[in-house]
């Protein structure tokens, strides 16, 4: 299969970027309805006490004109220091991990600049997933919305729902609290680069 359509979240959870490698194309879908407590705009992490959320204040519309968002027009509540808690949060859960330090750098800016919309947002956290995953993909956004697509289609949008049972229930890899908390899986796919770095995609490809 050579095309996906993914749903544009916050980085992802790792069942999604396992199923997103079957296809070499990768298109995003940003012009769905916003759903709200799905991975748009929130991402799992694996904190001190267990299964952590970050999530992402969107921008409330005024109850005068509530309607259905397109996910290219949800704002960003920038007046809450959403990107600093996030950034601690991952400074305290992943600083003792094997790769947080090699790819600290050229994250951090990610929780420094300032983003209006949640696309744009997201969209960024794919390019630097892109980069670190060392991936061949020059990622592309749908231009009209599609409800359903053909078969050679690989249609990952419904894997954004952050309480649907989750598909890599055979991978493992070392967890920073594992041995206190035991293993939690299918979290954001941050977890597993910070833990296994460069061989992340090799990895997921073996799931396949």
């Amino acid at each position: 299969m050579d095309d996906s359509c993914l749903p544009l979240t916050y980085f992802a959870p790792i069942d999604l970027i396992a199923r997103a490698l079957i296809a070499e194309n990768w298109m995003f879908e940003v012009n769905e309805n916003y759903q709200k407590q799905s991975y748009r705009s929130r991402q799992y992490i694996y904190g001190a006490n267990g299964k952590l959320l970050l999530n992402i204040p969107i921008k409330h519309q005024k109850s005068e004109v509530r309607k259905k968002q397109l996910m290219k027009e949800v704002k960003i509540e920038n007046d809450f220091p959403w990107q600093d808690l996030h950034w601690k949060s991952l400074e305290v859960a992943y600083r003792s991990s094997p790769y947080f330090e090699f790819y600290e750098d050229d994250l951090q800016p990610l929780y420094e600049k300032k983003y209006t919309y949640l696309i744009d947002f997201n969209w960024a956290c794919w390019q630097i997933l892109i980069d670190f995953m060392q991936l061949e993909i020059v990622p592309q956004k749908t231009t009209s919305f599609h409800l359903s697509y053909s078969a050679e289609i690989n249609d990952l949008r419904g894997l954004a729902q952050a309480k649907r049972k989750h598909e890599t229930e055979n991978l493992r890899y070392a967890q920073v609290f594992e041995e206190k908390l035991g293993f939690i899986p299918n979290l954001s796919i941050l977890d597993l680069l910070f833990s296994e770095g460069p061989n992340t995609s090799a990895i997921l490809r073996e799931l396949e």
